[in-house]
């Protein structure tokens, strides 16, 4: 530990850090985050009343005023021509039918499978489906796909690009198996079913492009084999045997409007410098059955860590200490649909981007994962991200953690080809897209992600205040140094 905190002292006075052992101003200020006051604040996020808080839904708009008041009462001021809501309108396209059938086999949906593609037909069409194993582009070339549906076993993988080079290749829709789990399928299948409102994205054409997800069994099944034979087929796609699909969908569409919400604090000597700290304050609709995914960790959490840390500094201001640079505070919309929200923000935004000096994001920041679960230490956060762009944010977050909170920081998902894929899957992601460095601060997944078991009750109150306080800690130092850490790092964000 003491050649650590060399090693770090020394990055410290190399890359001239403005601290010097613990700053009592920021020990005040961050003490003002307390498991009481996020647990206040949580219980109402995740709340009955809030239904999960699905994006355009009145829970959402209900979570929207209630951070909006929260961001007012603080004396933030509102950025969006003097309204703390950045408004914007999605489209909701819906399939109310869709029919796939395999030989006199009629499939029932959202329950054998799972439509995910984009497509409206005045009538229904028939199409051989052919095996091509995991779909890459090697595999693709093995077998023709012009005219067919194309069977794709890609386990992990992210179906928008099986789909679209399978299309690419000639194919005319895709039947792809990307979880062999069946629970794990059922799970998504329910989801689906429960999204009677419709997918929301923002407007654009319709495309030709089928799409059905199916499990590992069912993919199987449509070809008359069991599953180790399918596996045993990747080698050889050809090898099995075309099956006989005849399939339908119709698509209606309409508008959605929802809200980012902003709250901003303006700087002194830097003003022109921000610093955007956020957190998404959706979550998903409730499932068929009526019961509500309250979203606890996903991510009440995260939201109301953003409004304490706001306070915070809020209160700081208030006492004549303002940060040398901005700081806008941004719950966002929108995340569980495809991160729209921050794609909203940073298509519009409200500063300059190139002003923009780093993204502080927060995405389930209260729990206990099923890594740690078991551990001895269970003092900890991941933090994704912070090495890409910058060559100092990880310095500076380390020395920070250090000097203030002493968690350990778990670095194993901040790299491009982790297979989780979690540096692309929230909302700084489409920050670093514009080479803004960003940390993606992450508490890890749970058996009750994305289930009506995400109550306030599994919040780990102290950690989270703890997780909540580096946060703030590392913010306070970014707004007041006298450099923003320079765009020199890897670069390499990868692709989505």
């Amino acid at each position: 530990m003491k050649k650590r905190f060399w090693l770090v002292g020394a990055l410290a006075y190399m890359l001239s850090f403005t601290v010097h052992a613990q700053d009592a101003t920021a020990v005040k200020y961050a003490t003002t985050i307390t498991a009481e006051d996020l647990e206040k604040h949580l219980r109402y996020i995740a709340s009955e009343e809030l239904q999960g808080r699905d994006t355009g839904a009145e829970g959402q708009k209900k979570a929207a005023s209630y951070i909006k008041d929260h961001f007012e009462k603080l004396g933030l001021t509102g950025p969006v021509d003097g309204s703390y809501y950045q408004v914007f309108e999605l489209v909701s396209n819906s399939y109310p039918d869709v029919t796939l059938q395999i030989g006199k086999n009629k499939m029932q949906l959202n329950k054998d499978f799972i439509f995910v593609g984009d497509a409206d037909m005045k009538k229904s069409q028939k199409a051989p489906i052919v095996f091509v194993g995991d779909g890459s582009k090697e595999s693709l070339a093995k077998v023709d796909v012009k005219g067919k549906l194309a069977a794709v076993w890609a386990i992990g993988a992210r179906t928008q690009n099986i789909v679209k080079d399978a299309i690419d290749a000639g194919a005319v829709g895709v039947i792809v198996t990307t979880m062999e789990d069946q629970t794990a399928f059922d799970r998504l299948a329910s989801r689906y079913a429960a999204m009677s409102g419709g997918r929301l994205g923002f407007e654009r054409p319709t495309v030709q492009e089928p799409a059905f997800m199916v499990s590992g069994s069912q993919m199987a099944s449509i070809f008359g084999v069991t599953v180790d034979q399918v596996k045993a087929a990747m080698a050889n796609p050809a090898s099995v045997a075309p099956a006989q699909a005849t399939y339908q969908v119709k698509k209606q569409t309409k508008t959605v409007s929802t809200e980012n919400v902003l709250g901003y604090l303006e700087g002194t000597d830097k003003k022109e410098e921000v610093l955007v700290i956020s957190a998404h304050y959706d979550h998903v609709a409730p499932n068929a059955d009526g019961s509500i995914n309250y979203g606890a960790d996903d991510n009440g959490s995260g939201t109301v860590a953003l409004m304490e840390i706001a306070e915070a500094f809020a209160m700081a201001a208030k006492d004549g200490i303002k940060p040398r640079r901005s700081v806008l505070f941004i719950a966002l919309t929108a995340e569980e649909k495809g991160l729209l929200g921050s794609q909203y923000y940073v298509e519009n935004p409200i500063f300059p981007l190139e002003n923009t000096v780093n993204n502080l994001n927060i995405d389930m920041l209260g729990r206990i994962d099923n890594i740690y679960k078991d551990a001895e230490d269970t003092n900890y956060l991941y933090a994704i991200g912070s090495a890409m762009l910058s060559s100092h944010l990880k310095v500076i977050l380390d020395y920070n953690n250090i000097t203030y909170t002493g968690l350990n920081l778990d670095y194993r998902y901040d790299d491009p080809a982790d297979p989780n894929r979690f540096y692309f899957r929230s909302d700084h992601y489409n920050f670093a897209k514009y080479n803004i460095p960003s940390i993606f601060f992450f508490s890890g997944l749970h058996n009750d992600y994305h289930t009506p078991a995400d109550t306030v009750d599994k919040i780990e109150f102290p950690l989270m205040t703890t997780r909540a306080r580096l946060i703030f800690h590392l913010s306070w130092d970014l707004v007041n140094r006298d450099q923003r850490n320079p765009v020199d790092g890897s670069n390499n964000r990868g692709e989505r």
